[in-house]
């Protein structure tokens, strides 16, 4: 989303705005995000003089939750739901599959990797392993719920994704991915 300054500060915002009432460290911000410590207390003294966050102080560690009492917060999050969350969200609810990759592939990764185009109208996601099909589907099922827009699954298993010999395994490989678990090694089949 060209609106916002940097992807650091969409990440940032995004999840605080995805977990309301959770309160984060400056420190546990960083490695969550992978981002310098002095980017992410940069950003939150941005949000919190917007009043978008509180901070509530423990001893000398700052923790940050995003404010719910901000005229802001609920077009933010459902704009950053949309933008930046449908990873976060598949994250949370594929994490427990037993899966050696999962990653979103299709319109929603190429435009999260900068790729012009059209707004996504639906995430799909790539589960490397052999879970239950109703294990997958229920998580399919929670991330559409919070993100607001179809979740479309494609499982392989650890050899069809190795093998990378069918058509729509190259297509997906082909293109821009955002791997929440993994990348499998490709050594595994």
């Amino acid at each position: 989303m060209p609106i916002l300054r940097s992807r650091h500060q969409a990440e940032l915002l995004t999840l605080l705005l995805l977990h309301p009432g959770k309160e984060y460290s400056i420190t546990e911000l960083s490695e969550k995000l992978g981002v310098p410590l002095t980017t992410v207390q940069r950003e939150v003294n941005r949000f919190l003089v917007a009043g978008l966050i509180t901070e509530r102080r423990a001893g000398r560690t700052r923790e940050v939750s995003a404010n719910p009492k901000s005229r802001y917060a609920r077009s933010l999050t459902e704009l950053l739901t949309l933008a930046f969350g449908p990873h976060v969200v598949i994250g949370e609810e594929f994490a427990d599959l037993p899966a050696t990759g999962v990653a979103i592939y299709g319109s929603w990764a190429a435009r999260y990797n900068g790729v012009p185009g059209p707004a996504p109208a639906d995430v799909d996601v790539l589960v490397i392993g052999e879970p239950s099909r109703p294990r997958v589907y229920d998580a399919a099922d929670r991330a559409e719920q919070r993100v607001g827009f179809p979740v479309n699954v494609t499982v392989a298993s650890p050899a069809r994704w190795a093998a990378g010999s069918d058509a729509l395994i190259q297509q997906i490989r082909s293109a821009p991915l955002v791997w929440i678990i993994g990348p499998p090694d490709e050594g595994d089949s």
